[in-house]
């Protein structure tokens, strides 16, 4: 298992902010644990005894809404760490997250999470930060339901995907996901994202291979009203 002190994923994300004795010493507690593609990694609603840092691998956030249907509230990738909000606040969990790709993550106990928050200002500080960007990104997605068409918000949904996660070598966007997934992030019924999607295709803004998207016109997807 690689040690954290030496692991460059750290730097994407609030363990940066950790004293080289701090990371020594969570490197000796924490665990590795591998996840599949499609498998859960906590459930909505549950108590977790740690937070995930994601070494491997792209996860899915998602919300049960009052009509029994899951809602995507955000991608994780690489660098990015699972659960800090429910350990700190000492809540159950708003969110589900289930792996999209195969994924390695490295479980950190809450009671060192919580011991170096409360002597370590510069990681207690960074922690806030991110919360905060969070936060900000939720409220861009309020806004946007709001205010957006399903076009738009699905052309901002492609443009982000390739933007954070990249492509493959073919040109298709590196995750892949269903049209369920796509209905999920735009807030649409799936027959909508359906319909869009092949609208874009026939616009030239988009092909396909298989299940796979490939951006053929990113600036016309930019224009999309």
């Amino acid at each position: 298992m690689s040690k954290c002190e030496q692991c460059i994923i750290r730097q994407f994300n609030s363990l940066k902010s950790l004293t080289n004795d701090e990371l020594i010493r969570i490197t000796n507690l924490k665990t590795l644990r591998v996840v599949k593609k499609g498998d859960v990694i906590f459930e909505e609603g549950e108590m977790l005894n740690g937070v995930y840092c994601v070494r491997k691998g792209i996860c899915k956030l998602t919300k049960l809404s009052a009509n029994g249907k899951d809602q995507i509230i955000k991608l994780v990738e690489k660098g990015e760490l699972l659960g800090q909000r429910s350990v700190v606040s000492d809540e159950r969990t708003n969110l589900r997250a289930t792996a999209l790709k195969d994924m390695e993550l490295c479980f950190i106990p809450k009671n060192e999470i919580i011991n170096n928050l409360t002597k370590n200002s510069e990681f207690t500080f960074d922690v806030l930060k991110h919360m905060a960007h969070d936060l900000k990104e939720s409220d861009d997605v309020i806004v946007n339901m709001a205010q957006k068409s399903v076009r738009q918000r699905l052309a901002e949904a492609l443009i982000n995907i390739d933007k954070n996660f990249g492509t493959n070598p073919d040109g298709t966007l590196s995750v892949l996901l269903s049209r369920e997934d796509f209905a999920s992030i735009v807030g649409t019924a799936t027959e909508s994202a359906i319909r869009v999607l092949s609208q874009f295709k026939r616009e030239g803004l988009i092909s396909t291979v298989g299940k796979q998207i490939k951006i053929e016109d990113l600036e016309g997807l930019k224009r999309v009203e």
